[in-house]
């Protein structure tokens, strides 16, 4: 099952966070790694929450996660956004493809998966 890193940033020295932007693809792509959001435009649906800039990375699986962001080569991009930025990151395991896809017309939300349903 694939997994997603979600990180919401909060840049405090734009130009030294640049270096971090650079270097981080590579990490990324050699833990296994793929950019699905780099920083686009978003919009609130619900809530209070407003991240001012959003990543998701899709993994092969949350383990594959774990590996990137322990590997010697991601900890040390970290070190090139040290005071440039706070981050908040988690890693979430998805769905299997099957599970993904959207309920026939009248079958309830959910149902598919085994969920209770919602979002």
């Amino acid at each position: 099952m694939p997994a997603y890193v979600i990180v919401e940033t909060d840049i405090h020295d734009p130009e030294q966070y640049e270096q971090y932007k650079a270097a981080s693809p590579g990490a990324v792509a050699s833990g296994g790694g793929r950019f699905v959001v780099r920083g686009g435009e978003l919009a609130v649906l619900e809530g209070d929450w407003h991240p001012s800039r959003l990543v998701v990375l899709e993994f092969d699986d949350l383990e594959a996660a774990r590996r990137w962001y322990a590997s010697d080569e991601y900890q040390e991009v970290i070190k090139l956004r040290a005071g440039a930025a706070r981050l908040n990151m988690v890693a979430v395991q998805g769905l299997e493809a099957s599970a993904a896809k959207p309920p026939t017309p009248g079958q309830e939300f959910g149902a598919a998966s085994g969920s209770a349903g919602g979002v």
